[in-house]
């Protein structure tokens, strides 16, 4: 059975031999994910060649997203390299600090001292330690642990409730976005975008560079669930990045948000990830847990397009396990789910005539007992448009284009093929795409199937023709 939900895998020191990394494939992985927090260019470079070749030993289109460090707000180091705090203790941030030790520690995050003041509420190493913003005074912020623990060397600060000023892109993520572009990454995440100008900001760069990925925005601030209709509006994607979002509105918010951004996602069109903690426990156990498999089976049943592994695959012992069972999880929550009847375009009219063409294409495919559709594609967009209403009919990307084969691997419920025809006539063409869903054993004779194309053949967004028809009838003729 065709696995539609999409599985994103991280790269990393757990899966660097070539041979485990193949397995990964062979499981299933539809995109790997380079972590641009950790690693040089040089490692991602050679990362992203391996995946590619493994992909075409095995005639498959992997596809490549790279994730942007972000500006993660981090502490200093201390002397001693830890400490640990009790409620009640006293602590300061101070800007100045070179060494911090039982009383204050240093910030890589200057600008701290100006976005916070008395009653601040600041939250260190993923939400584990508390601290109230007592005063500021010049460079230094002084606070009162509410919540203790031990804490050590450049661990990460929110401010509950959102509201740090730090941009969404770095120096290192610009430097970066060029090294996604050299690499032909085929996504691009930008980390705690706060509005749409943060995405915009980061396609400029990235076409001057000369790439061509498809940016996806993560949501993981308080101002972006805000801003969320607009940022959806100026992406490709979005990732449910609920490790710093829960940190930053509750983790009780987090799965009410996870449903609201999948389902804004799909009704303007575009592809959702869901990433962070979905098999945490399989970085030391073999199986999930219980919870786990509940997560990842309601994220699916949610809508969305793709399930995310971080350290999972990236460090942990049983990264080809966690695959495994992702994909299990994966089909037997898709047997309960159906989106037909919520999705917006059955509600409002069409703008264009190629979207018209793939949403009727998609409903036909749904109510004729289509077997599969087979959508031949420039840009990939006719199958973006069908994927996000089709629920059981396999939807096939063919096309010649090596980029958009990849982009179309995180499409729920799109599966591509390298189709180069041998003519422009569409008959014969629309034979040969028959002839291919064959061969490849998605239909035998007497199946229906769809079929879509553009006239003049060849041009992207002129999708304007759909036809059904009958496996092995044109043979007799």
């Amino acid at each position: 059975m065709l696995r539609r939900t999409k599985i994103v895998a991280t790269l990393g020191p757990a899966c660097s031999d070539p041979k485990v990394l193949d397995k990964m494939i062979e499981g299933g992985v539809d995109v790997v994910r380079l972590n641009f927090s950790h690693g040089s260019a040089e490692e991602h470079q050679q990362r992203c060649e391996l995946v590619r070749s493994l992909a075409k030993t095995r005639g498959r289109a992997v596809g490549v997203l790279v994730d942007l460090q972000g500006p993660k707000i981090r502490i200093g180091k201390f002397k001693d390299g830890k400490i640990s705090l009790k409620p009640g203790d006293k602590f300061i941030f101070d800007a100045g600090c070179e060494l911090g030790d039982q009383t204050r520690v240093g910030l890589d995050y200057k600008e701290l001292v100006k976005d916070v003041a008395r009653g601040a509420t600041l939250l260190l190493d993923d939400g584990r330690i508390e601290m109230w913003v007592e005063e500021v005074h010049g460079d230094e912020v002084h606070c009162k642990v509410v919540q203790g623990g031990v804490l050590s060397n450049n661990k990460g600060i929110n401010r509950k409730g959102g509201g740090l000023s730090a941009a969404a892109l770095t120096e290192k993520d610009i430097e970066d976005i060029k090294t996604a572009a050299a690499i032909k990454a085929d996504y691009l995440a930008v980390s705690f975008p706060r509005c749409a100008a943060d995405i915009q900001q980061a396609r400029e760069i990235l076409r001057a560079a000369g790439g061509k990925a498809w940016i996806v925005a993560k949501i993981e601030r308080a101002e972006a669930i805000e801003a969320l209709e607009e940022i959806i509006a100026a992406s490709d994607a979005i990732m449910v990045a609920r490790g710093d979002l829960g940190v930053e509105v509750g983790d009780a918010a987090v799965p009410a948000l996870q449903k609201r951004m999948i389902r804004a996602a799909r009704d303007q069109n575009k592809v959702v990830i869901t990433a962070t903690q979905m098999m945490e426990s399989m970085i030391e156990s073999p199986i999930p847990t219980r919870a786990e498999v509940s997560d990842v089976a309601n994220a699916v049943l949610d809508g969305t397009d793709a399930v995310m592994l971080s350290a999972e695959t990236a460090a942990g012992k049983y990264p080809i396990e966690a695959i495994s069972a992702m994909h299990r999880v994966c089909l037997e929550a898709e047997k309960e789910y159906d989106s037909m009847d919520s999705h917006r375009l059955f509600k409002l009219g069409f703008l264009r005539v190629d979207e018209a063409i793939a949403m009727s294409a998609a409903f036909t495919a749904q109510h004729l007992n289509v077997k599969a559709i087979a959508a031949m594609t420039q840009s990939g967009s006719t199958a973006l448009w069908m994927s996000r209403i089709s629920t059981h009919v396999p939807i096939y990307a063919l096309t010649p284009e090596v980029e958009t084969r990849r982009k179309v691997t995180l499409f729920r419920g799109v599966y591509p093929v390298n189709f180069k025809p041998s003519t422009n006539e569409r008959d014969q063409l629309l034979t040969e795409a028959e002839d291919e869903l064959r061969r490849r054993g998605a239909v035998r004779n007497g199946d229906l199937i769809l079929l879509t194309i553009g006239e003049p053949i060849g041009k992207p967004g002129g999708t304007n023709t759909m036809k059904i028809v009958r496996v092995g009838e044109h043979k007799k003729a």
